[in-house]
This record gives C-alpha cells, structure tokens and sequence, in this order.
C-alpha cells in the first residue's frame, strides 16, 4: 500500500517535521515516480503525474491514506423493502359460495323476534249435493274444514367487537376494520339463513327446501344411451327428464298446471352447465326445455351437491294463484346495544329464520342423480 504525495507537499512536510522535531520511524527513503517540468508560471514546475511513495520499511505492508479503511458497518447496498414494496389500497374479497335460496323462493316475514310459533290455517271445501224436488227439503250441504300447521321460528347471535389499538394499527395498513368487521357480520348472518331455507333447524319444526317432511318422495332421472347422468346426456334426454318431472307434478296438483306456468328449475351450477348439450341441429338443451316451457327460469344453487350425487327441483311459482313456497324470517338482522368498555367496544346482532314455508308442497319435485 502507498501514499502518493506532491512532491512540493512532501518537502514541507519533511521542514515542518524537522522543526517541530517529528521523527518517521522506519521511514528510509523517498522514490520519484514522475518528472516534474518547469513552465512560464514559475521555477516550481507543474505536477504532471504522482508524486513520490513514501516507503516504510519496518513494516511489509507499503502504508497509504488513500486505502478504503475496514467498515464499521454492516456491507449493504440497498433499502428497507418496505421502500421497495407497493401496497395495493384494493381490498381482494374472497370468493363464498353464492346465497341463492331467496332467488328461488323468495322470502317473506312472518312474525317478529318475540314470536315463539306460528301457525298456518289450512282451509278446505267440503259439499255434497242430492237431488232437487219440490217439496224435498233435506241432503245437501256446503262446508268447510279447517287444519293449522304449525312452525317454530329459530334465533340466533353473533358478536361484534374491535379494541381502540386493533382499529388504528389496520388503519395504518388503509383497512377500516369496523367496516370490515359490519361487513363480516352481514355476510355470516346471511350465510346462516340462506342455509336454514334449503335444510331448516334440526330438532325444531323448522325445515328447508330439501328436508321438508311434506315433500314427495324424490324421482330418478330416465335411463339414457350413455348413463343417467346429465354430463354426456343428449339435450332431448335432459329435456325428457324434465317433461317427467313435469308430469310428476301434474299428477300431484290434480292437473292444476299448464305448459305456461311460471317454474323455477333449481339445480346445481354443474348441472346447469350440461343444459348447454347441444344435438346435431345445434340445439341446446335449454333452447328446447324454453321451447317446451316458455316461462321456466333456471337457478343455480350449491346445496344441490350431496356428496357426490347432484339434484334438481322444479317448483311451480303459485298454484290458483297462491304461492307454493316462500322464505319465511321473523328477524333478519337485529343490532342490539353497543357495549363500551375502557379501549374497547362489543355489539351483538340478532337474526331469526322461519325456514321454507311450504304452503304448497305438490307443487315441488325433487330428482336426484342427474
């Protein structure tokens, strides 16, 4: 290692060194490294390379002040990430299944949160008539019967609550939490009743679309080229098994239906996707089911997967003008107090289903293994 220096900088060095009384140990000799040439400005010359390299021989390293020194630090050529990082103000929502129940039956409220049951009048014509004579006064008589059904309402909670250091540090991160948490809470209430109008509440005269004791028993698909299935099904395989469904409910309402009649195909999203099967003419499925059924409309929901086994519903909309199912809650989101504690606060929810109320139960029909 060395130390280049001017050569008119090393002789002052040398007299102020002589003079204070400055003694370099070890240091022996000064080299030249370059000629130094005089010009019109002056004797001293200009300097037109290095200097002289001072060498100290007590030592095998040639010693320089013009060496990098040995870092204190840490070696790092770069910056926090946290510099680098981009964060996306875009909140992505992660995708749940789709609550579907109240697009196929709708809903309605019946009764409120203090409601304990509910019943439902049935009403049925009675008559007979005899023949007419003139003097004939007895037989003959028109009446009417009268049964109540009867349902429990179920209620359910769900709690709120965030911490005042819980809300800032999200907010550091551009999430406002309380709304998150409002949104979270919506969405949990409505996940549970949609799943109470396909399967009810278990031990509680509340039942759902899919459980209801009143239901008929359910059908099977027709046998195909390729199967039962609707996955390698010809549209006029699928269409015929919807003419048997259809047929079904004829003979469940007494012949109360027209090929006009508003219904509602329920069935699962994989099964819908086969109503796209397309014939040698490029017909659809579907296509030919409308053509049949001009005002049959098709929902998809999940619940129509039970373990490996897909299925289908058609319901009829309303039977003489009166309607075949409906949604039933007697709350659908009740908030309640908000509780504040020191740093904190709590807000419970409230919501109550009535199940599917199945006013008219043969005017569904169920087929499974499609």
């Amino acid at each position: 290692m060395s130390m280049r220096l001017d050569p008119k900088f090393a002789q002052d060095a040398r007299d102020i060194a002589a003079r204070a009384g400055i003694v370099f140990p070890g240091v022996q000799k000064w080299l030249p490294r370059e000629r130094y040439t005089a010009d019109a400005r002056g004797p001293s010359g200009e300097t037109t390379g290095w200097g002289e390299i001072l060498i100290n021989e007590l030592d095998p390293e040639v010693r320089a002040f013009d060496a990098e020194p040995t870092l204190i630090t840490t070696p790092n050529a770069g910056v926090p990430n946290a510099f680098t990082t981009y964060f996306d103000p875009k909140l992505i929502e992660v995708i749940l299944t789709p609550n579907n129940a109240v697009k196929i039956v709708g809903e309605v409220r019946k009764g409120d949160w203090t409601t304990d049951a509910i019943g439902f009048p049935m009403v049925e014509s009675t008559g007979e008539v005899t023949s007419y004579g003139d003097f004939n006064d007895g037989g003959g008589r028109s009446g009417a019967n009268v049964q109540w059904e009867y349902r429990q309402p179920y209620l359910w909670q769900s709690f709120t609550e965030w911490g005042d250091r819980e809300v800032d540090r999200m907010g550091k991160g551009r999430v406002d939490w309380v709304a998150r948490l409002r949104i979270a809470t919506a969405m949990n209430h409505d996940k549970f009743y949609n799943n109470s109008l396909f399967y009810g509440i278990a031990n509680l005269q509340c039942y759902g679309l899919l459980n209801d004791p009143s239901l008929s028993a359910a059908i099977t698909p027709n046998a195909q080229t390729t199967g039962t299935t609707w996955s390698t099904a010809l549209p006029t395989e699928i269409l015929s098994d919807v003419q048997k469904m259809f047929g079904q409910l004829q003979v469940q309402t007494g012949s109360n239906l027209e090929l006009d009649t508003p219904m509602v195909l329920a069935l699962h999203s994989v099964s819908e996707n086969y109503l796209a099967n397309t014939n040698s003419f490029g017909l659809t499925a579907m296509e030919m089911i409308k053509k049949v059924y001009p005002n049959l409309r098709v929902q998809q929901a999940p619940q129509y997967l039970s373990g490996t086994t897909y299925s289908c519903q058609l319901i009829v909309d309303a039977i003489q003008g009166q309607k075949t199912v409906e949604g039933g809650f007697n709350e659908k989101m009740r908030g309640h107090r908000m509780v504040l504690a020191t740093s904190s606060v709590r807000q419970k929810t409230t919501g109550g289903t009535d199940g599917a109320l199945l006013y008219m139960p043969i005017g569904i029909v169920t087929m499974t293994g499609i």
